[in-house]
């Protein structure tokens, strides 16, 4: 029962890793540069929507419940720790909640509280979405990089088992 259990939670994870990676990707690579080269207002206008509809979307239950069973892996990693492919688990369900959850808790979401208290067409706006434009992105790099190297880390685990 626990190897299904683990088996389970390998896929899911590693699936759930991939998609947040790429969705992170997309933003790193193109949607915060396009939201940039547009109007100041339109720009954090448009990053203040996305933010709204993106925790009420399906977004939230992957991005929790990839969370939540990467914190499992790990657990059940450290159980096994001998096992096959117990290391990689480990490491990457480790990166997957520093790199992606705590990084997004930390820096990601309090830049988008911040965001969100700007009135986008003030001249105060200004600096906040510059450095919005640049502290974001630069963690949003951070998220990408985790969410992949952890899907990685889950496909290596799978093979190993």
């Amino acid at each position: 029962m626990r190897n299904i259990l683990t088996s389970g939670l390998l896929w899911f994870s590693a699936l759930g890793c991939g998609v947040l990676a790429g969705l992170y990707f997309a933003f790193s690579t193109f949607v915060m540069s396009a939201l940039g080269r547009v109007d100041q207002a339109a720009g954090i206008s448009a990053m203040n929507a996305i933010n709204v509809d993106i925790v009420r979307s399906l977004f939230m239950p992957i991005f929790l419940g990839t969370t939540l069973s990467c914190a499992l892996l790990v657990v059940l990693g450290a159980l096994r720790w001998q096992e096959p492919g117990a290391v990689a688990m480990i490491c990457g369900g480790g990166l997957y909640i520093l790199g992606m959850f705590v990084v997004t808790a930390v820096f990601n979401v309090p830049l988008n509280d911040q965001l969100a208290a700007t009135d986008p067409a003030s001249t105060a706006a200004a600096p906040v979405w510059a450095r919005y434009l640049t502290d974001w992105t630069f963690w949003n790099h951070v998220r990408t990089v985790a969410s992949l190297a952890a899907t990685a880390l889950f496909i290596v685990t799978i093979a190993a088992r």
